[in-house]
């Protein structure tokens, strides 16, 4: 882990399959105990690669990356050929601590009810995974990286599936964990109003070789925003006595009744 208070630093990384088409490149930033890093992107732009490459999972083509071996992925989403109970789910994020073909001992399964507990899926935990909600998911997955004793939370796109209820369990559940438990915590999204939310920094992959990283209210604009997506964004001022008082609104193309554009 490097020191003052980062659990990861990233200089210079670039990632290409080909050597022709590069993912990004010459990337800089990191991630500090107890702050939360949204990285924002459109389709196709490498943030799946990226997070891949933070946890260590994928080496990187080109740069520097100082790596936190305490290191949780969190993926999109569970995918499993038996029919695990979400205590095995769970369990399955101790491997480093019970080592290659041992069973889980007494404290394995303690730190995975707490972990499950921290996440407010405790009462799941003799249930089937696939019973489970889009959201039940998540959360279980959740549960799972923390089960690891990790100091950095990698989420790709943790809240995509999810209604609007859920997806503020889930970002309020990040935010817990980034201010009383002191994860570095760095998630994906394609939703501007997530990082708004509950991000300190923000990483816009404008294109491969285009980056900005930095605080969110200096990161998130309208100009930054259109760049990024392609299409007008606009803030919009909301009632300043809420906890976030500005949402971001892309103003779609829009046909009339008859289709004719307007």
């Amino acid at each position: 882990m490097v020191s003052d208070g980062v659990n990861l630093r990233v200089e210079g990384a670039s990632q290409s399959y080909d050597g022709e088409r590069w993912q990004f490149r010459a990337l800089d930033f990191d991630l500090s105990a107890g702050e939360i890093t949204a990285i924002l992107g459109p389709n196709g732009r490498g943030k799946s690669t990226l997070l891949r490459v933070l946890a260590g999972l994928l080496k990187p083509t080109a740069g520097t990356m100082h790596l936190n071996p305490r290191t949780g992925f969190v993926p999109q989403e569970f995918s499993g050929s038996f029919p695990y109970s979400v205590l095995d789910v769970v369990l399955m994020g101790r491997a480093r601590h019970i080592g290659l073909f041992r069973t889980p001992r007494k404290i394995d399964v303690d730190k995975s009810m707490e972990a499950l507990s921290l996440t407010g899926m405790a009462d799941y935990a003799q249930r089937n995974i696939e019973s489970l909600s889009g959201g039940e998911r998540q959360l279980v997955l959740i549960a799972r990286a923390l089960a690891g004793e990790n100091a950095v939370l990698l989420l790709d796109e943790p809240a995509s599936a999810l209604d609007l209820k859920n997806q503020d369990v889930v970002l309020s559940l990040l935010a817990t964990l980034a201010d009383r438990e002191g994860l570095a915590v760095a998630f994906t999204t394609h939703q501007p109003n997530h990082a708004l939310a509950v991000a300190d920094k923000v990483l816009l992959m404008l294109d491969q070789a285009r980056a900005v990283f930095g605080a969110t209210d200096e990161v998130m604009t309208e100009d930054n925003l259109e760049a990024l997506y392609g299409i007008p964004v606009r803030s919009a001022k909301l009632d300043s006595s809420q906890p976030v008082d500005v949402a971001f609104v892309p103003l779609f193309r829009q046909r009339d009744r008859k289709g004719i554009r307007p």
